[in-house]
């Protein structure tokens, strides 16, 4: 199976390659980006290698699809957006994602989540899109009800990160 390219205004979403290392940990090791993601911030460039790799492995495996986030106009990595948790007899998926700091606040993770949830619908035949987001990330639960996405409560003690257990929101957002 061939790996889908993405396209937006401002963004190409595309298969990560190992090429892309320095830029996902340059977003793993950022203490700012990873302060909601679930897991530890990376320590060295091989963690990065590794989730390449696994990332592929997913994909081909057909248990998620995680493009990487490149901007048209200057051709740099910025962050993943894509699908986890993929089960086609259910027709669902979760969606995850991150930014570079230094692009917040300009709608292009809304771009990017937006063309990743309509292939999730149209390409891949999804029912229903999760998203799961510690309840201190206003930012991304803002963005996921701007997105559409529907609060369907609070998972407790759901994620661990640094040894310390969060509550998380869970949201979906379903095929119309």
């Amino acid at each position: 199976m061939e790996f889908p390219v993405l396209e937006t205004e401002r963004l190409i979403l595309r298969e990560l390659t190992e090429g892309d290392a320095g830029d996902l940990f340059a977003n793993f090791s950022d203490q700012r980006v990873m302060k909601y993601y679930g897991s530890e911030a990376m320590e060295n460039i091989e963690e990065a290698v590794g989730l390449i790799h696994s990332f592929h492995v997913n994909f081909c495996e057909k248990r998620g699809v995680r493009w990487g986030i490149e901007v048209k106009s200057n051709g740099l990595l910025i962050g993943t957006v894509g699908f986890h948790a993929w089960s086609a007899k259910n027709k669902r998926a979760e969606i995850g994602y991150e930014l570079n700091t230094h692009y917040w606040g300009q709608g292009l993770a809304k771009e990017a989540i937006s063309r990743a949830m309509s292939y999730g619908f149209n390409e891949m035949g999804l029912k229903r899109i999760g998203a799961v987001v510690f309840l201190q990330n206003e930012s991304s639960n803002e963005l996921l009800l701007k997105l559409g996405f529907r609060k369907e409560g609070i998972l407790r003690s759901y994620m661990i990160q640094n040894g310390i257990a969060y509550d998380t929101n869970i949201y979906s957002k379903l095929a119309e």
